[in-house]
């Protein structure tokens, strides 16, 4: 028996028992239940895979391989690494870039813009531990689809008031006591809303406030600002539902779980920031069953042996024209980057285009040089998760003559550029794991906090909540949203673009749908294949209708081919991260 963990870009980061040639999931660990996802179980090692290395269209040997990488990646070359795996072995190459003084990527593709809103906030960003889930009693799941990429969580929402905020009705917005069908983009809104309506009806946690986030008053005054009658039309909310959501969460402990899909957008750092702002305001923080989850850092409390500093370049509209050698590693970004028609467009000029992943996908095609990888099953490694503060061992379950892993392929070419200073796999590894709490055999990260922010904000708790006090929305004019509209536009043949994940795949990885959603009210036939448009491209798709989509909106799952030829380059105001739903789209 063999036990190591999934390398896989989700929030469970289970831990994997390898016995009598099957692969199961262990229900010991505090995160599992000893179930795999189908990811896992149907198409890790069912899916084809790159077997060879290759050059210009021809099979090489590896030596060959290594010789003209070690030729081509100078201080004219650029890695751009994807999440297609998590262990942290994967950032090892961070250390090539520097010797070769290469540029890295700055930014993110996802969760960044919340990120700089928690930050704003709280000043650092704590992972809420999975035992103060447990003991809530009220769970609001805002714009984060559990059932689909957070599945394991489930068993702790068990028997708690599930308040979902979404504008698709989702699985769990099907088991929840109320569902707010929010208008996308609108969340900031509702946060501010439900936070003056929190201090109109007496739910305020003064003495709290007083002592952690003593500008309350002036927050309420902010709140203020906005128009109820003039929002709640805009955001498609009936008055009555503000307050049965207060009526929910008086004098309870609660939870919220954002997802990052309330910040897919410009100002998606204002929208966590509101948030966490609504929660201070109702003293959650740092008490039992309460707080706010969102993607944690997992990095934090480490001190990370590949942080290095490089010349970097943004992750969001990544000028990969400008550079002689793009290293393309775990990744797909003519496929999963925004405006991706751009993408390929700049992709195509790149002299040396290297692709080291495991699968034939849309970047590979592009690419001049393949460099086949193994899997996480394949190599040791250790995965830290963004849900929970659990370390998990990666350790080899299977040999393979496939591929070469992340550690090896650097070492190849320290040696042949006469690099030095390179440890061993296994001391780096060590490192992480050095740094760990240790309870029987179970390892926790050093940021591990089981009440977080219970003495404080800020690196060393000694400061208090910031709340929010100032919004700026370049892409529609705000000013609507504060007063009264004389007229609404009746004309508006738009649809918010809606692009969550599948379960049936990760991102692009094992992509395989064809379909957008719509609300059946459109007048369009399932199976009917329709053009949708945006300022940046088309993509030809088929209908499937679905009561669970707002009519103003459409859902194509981020795993869907071409879906990103509709999405903008656009960066977030702050968090440096992509904007996929900062766009409105129109059916041909």
């Amino acid at each position: 028996m063999i036990v190591s963990a999934c390398g896989f870009d989700c929030y469970d980061a289970c831990r994997i028992i390898s016995k009598d040639d099957k692969l199961i999931g262990d229900k010991s660990h505090p995160f599992g239940n000893g179930a795999l996802c189908s990811i896992v179980n149907q198409k890790l090692l069912n899916e084809p895979r790159i077997t060879k290395p290759m050059i210009d269209g021809k099979e090489v040997s590896w030596d060959e391989l290594y010789r003209k990488l070690a030729t081509v990646l100078d201080d004219k070359s650029l890695l751009w690494r994807g999440s297609g795996n998590f262990g942290v072995m994967n950032q090892i190459t961070n250390l090539l870039m520097q010797k070769v003084d290469g540029y890295t990527t700055k930014g993110t593709l996802c969760d960044g813009a919340g990120e700089a809103g928690v930050m704003e906030g709280r000043g650092v960003n704590h992972t809420l531990s999975i035992s103060q889930i447990a003991k809530s009693e009220v769970v609001v799941v805002w714009g984060r689809n559990i059932s689909v990429t957070n599945s394991h969580l489930m068993p702790y929402l068990e028997g708690k008031t599930l308040i979902v905020i979404d504008p698709i009705k989702t699985h769990i917005a099907k088991q929840a006591a109320l569902h707010i069908q929010l208008k996308p983009r609108m969340d900031y809104y509702l946060a501010i809303m439900l936070s003056r309506f929190a201090f109109m009806d007496g739910c305020v946690d003064e003495s709290w406030c007083e002592e952690f986030a003593s500008e309350y008053e002036e927050f309420y005054e902010y709140t203020r600002e906005h128009r109820i009658k003039a929002i709640l039309e805009e955001m498609d909310v009936d008055l009555s539902i503000m307050g049965r959501f207060i009526d929910m969460i008086r004098d309870k402990k609660v939870v919220f779980l954002v997802g990052n899909g309330v910040q897919k957008y410009s100002i998606g750092s204002y929208v966590l920031h509101a948030i966490d702002s609504l929660a201070a305001s109702l003293g959650l923080f740092g008490k039992e069953g309460c707080g706010v989850s969102y993607i944690g850092n997992s990095t934090a409390g480490f001190k990370n042996p590949f942080d290095v500093k490089t010349k970097q370049v943004s992750k969001v509209n990544t000028p990969f024209d400008e550079f002689d050698t793009v290293l393309i590693q775990g990744g797909n970004p003519a496929e999963s980057m925004p405006n991706s028609n751009s993408v390929k467009a700049k992709l195509k000029k790149v002299k040396n285009l290297i692709y080291f992943g495991l699968y034939e996908n849309e970047t590979s095609r592009l690419a001049n040089i393949i460099i086949p990888a193994k899997n996480f099953l394949e190599k040791d490694d250790l995965r830290l998760s963004y849900a929970h503060s659990y370390v998990e061992p990666m350790r080899k379950i299977y040999d393979s003559d496939i591929g070469v892993s992340e550690y090896d392929l650097v070492a190849k070419l320290y040696e042949l550029k006469g690099f030095d200073g390179l440890k061993t796999a296994q001391e780096y590894i060590d490192i992480w794991i050095n740094q760990c709490h240790k309870d029987k055999d179970i390892l926790i990260s050093p940021a591990y906090q089981e009440i977080p922010y219970q003495d404080g904000f800020g690196d060393d708790g000694d400061d208090e909540f910031v709340f929010i006090d100032e919004f700026d929305d370049d892409f529609v004019d705000t000013k609507r949203f504060r007063k009264i509209r004389k007229k609404k536009d009746s004309n508006d043949d738009t649809f918010w673009l809606i692009t969550p994940k599948s379960s049936k795949s990760l991102n692009t990885q094992f992509a395989n749908d064809n379909k957008v959603y719509l609300h059946p009210d459109l007048g369009y036939e399932d199976n009917q294949l329709i053009i949708i448009k945006s300022d940046y491209g088309i993509v030809e798709l088929v209908v499937q209708n679905s009561k669970d989509v707002r009519k103003d909106c459409l859902l194509i799952p981020i795993s869907t081919k071409g879906v990103n030829n509709l999405t903008p380059d656009i960066i977030s105001e702050y968090g440096d991260s992509a904007c996929y739903q900062e766009v409105k789209v129109k059916i041909s």
